[in-house]
């Protein structure tokens, strides 16, 4: 390469030196104040790193800053993972601020100037920042300050809050003028109290303990404006979340942008995006009222048309029940129902009548029937009696020549055992009887 004599060209030297910087510096993180920021229509920016003694220019190439993507939901540098989408460096890269950013070495040839090619792009401190705050949120989630099932539901339209905040940011003009404009009337009680600083922190648990004591509020609001992580890092203070999670009252965090969330915002019962998003979430618009209040009206005057419509329908019921349960209807009704038996009982008469004279007369002959059977049977048994008293009588034999012996008592002599020689005794026979003397007893 080069001229025979050794004698290099520009561009031979230049891009000599640029193989050597980017081979010595493939990939280096330069801290530095950025000046001279310029931002062309090509999409490319261009700015100065400098610290009290010396200075290097930037470059930060379009394509790169697209490849970066630097508003994912997670930070690339510390592995931070957020709630929303990550505050792109393009925002807060801006004149006057201290920035940390990684790229290689290279030789700009036009210029002859070395200069860094940016690849990454950080605000200074961030980095630790987040690895403590990655650190504490992992402490608090396992202590349970992040549970869900411990979150509340916030007082609908509520009429008295503690706003924490401080009294004279934007943040309190932004909620107070939301809550003139919402809900249906609130008192507010300010707890004034440091949002940024080292004693920021401490005066915010001091007036989340002096809300509980009062046991005023039906919610405690706690808000602030945007600002960097290092302007927000109160509400990431351990105190801080702990007060949050101890209080007795429901909290309402809206801390900074959507996209900042903080330690203070996860504990809260509910998070707003932003303050003025706090005072929306607290108290509903007032013409949502007033189309409350016309459903009201028109359910009410419905439930009033469909009651009166009810009732007299019912009362159409009960004249028709009363008429039916009047006396003069009763009477009519009985007067109906007498004729109607009265004319049933005079055609009843002669067939009940005709009835009774057949079973009569079938009862008549049944008992002629059973007259005659039992005189049948009566003479039958007369006669069959006759034959036996006949057969019985002890005169009958008399008649055939036949003698009858008895006692003086009259009793039947029937044995030799019944008398004794000397006994006197009686015969009878057929015409008459005979007094005799036993002579002697003896077997035949």
């Amino acid at each position: 390469m080069g001229t025979s004599d050794g004698i290099l060209t520009v561009r031979e030297l230049t891009e000599q030196l640029r193989a050597r910087l980017e081979g010595a510096f493939p990939f280096v993180w330069v801290r530095g104040e950025v000046s001279n920021l310029m931002r062309p229509g090509s999409g490319h920016i261009y700015f100065c790193l400098k610290d009290q003694d010396a200075q290097i220019h930037c470059v930060w190439f379009s394509q790169q800053q697209r490849r970066t993507d630097n508003r994912r939901s997670f930070d690339i540098l510390t592995g931070e993972v957020y709630d929303g989408l990550r505050p792109s460096p393009l925002d807060t890269l801006r004149n006057g601020v201290t920035m940390l950013c990684a790229g290689r070495i290279s030789v700009y040839a036009g210029r002859g100037q070395y200069q860094l090619v940016v690849e990454l792009v950080q605000a200074e401190g961030q980095g630790a920042l987040a690895l403590a705050f990655e650190e504490r949120k992992r402490k608090l989630a396992a202590l349970g300050y992040f549970s869900g099932g411990r979150k509340r539901l916030l007082p609908r339209d509520a009429k008295r809050v503690a706003l924490i905040t401080s009294a004279s940011g934007a943040a309190i003009h932004d909620f107070l003028t939301l809550g003139a404009q919402r809900g249906s009337g609130t008192k507010i009680c300010l707890f004034p109290a440091l949002v940024q600083g080292a004693a920021a922190a401490s005066e915010i648990a001091t007036a989340m303990q002096r809300v509980n004591d009062q046991d005023w509020a039906q919610v405690i609001v706690l808000i602030r404006g945007g600002g960097s992580l290092e302007d927000l890092w109160p509400f990431n203070e351990e105190s801080v979340a702990e007060a949050v999670f101890q209080s007795r009252i429901p909290v309402l965090a809206g801390i900074g942008h959507e996209v900042d969330t903080t330690l203070a915002d996860m504990t809260a019962d509910m998070r707003a995006a932003t303050p003025s998003h706090a005072a929306q979430l607290l108290w509903p618009p007032r013409e949502e009222f007033a189309q409350r209040l016309d459903d009201a009206h028109n359910a009410l005057r419905n439930a009033m048309a469909s009651h009166l419509i009810a009732r007299e329908h019912l009362l159409q019921e009960q004249v028709k029940a009363l008429r039916w349960l009047s006396p003069l209807r009763h009477f009519a009704r009985l007067c109906e129902r007498l004729e109607r038996m009265s004319i049933n009982l005079v055609r009843a008469l002669p067939r009940r009548l005709a009835d009774v004279q057949r079973r009569l007369a079938h009862q008549q002959a049944s008992l002629r029937t059973c007259i005659f059977r039992s005189l049948e049977r009566r003479v039958y048994t007369l006669d069959h009696l006759t034959l036996l008293l006949e057969n019985g009588n002890p005169a009958a034999p008399l008649e055939k020549g036949y003698a009858l012996a008895l006692t003086v008592e009259g009793e039947i002599v029937s044995s030799i055992s019944r008398v004794l020689p000397g006994q006197k005794i009686y015969v009878r026979l057929k015409d008459g009887r005979l007094s005799a003397i036993v002579g002697t007893v003896g077997a035949d």
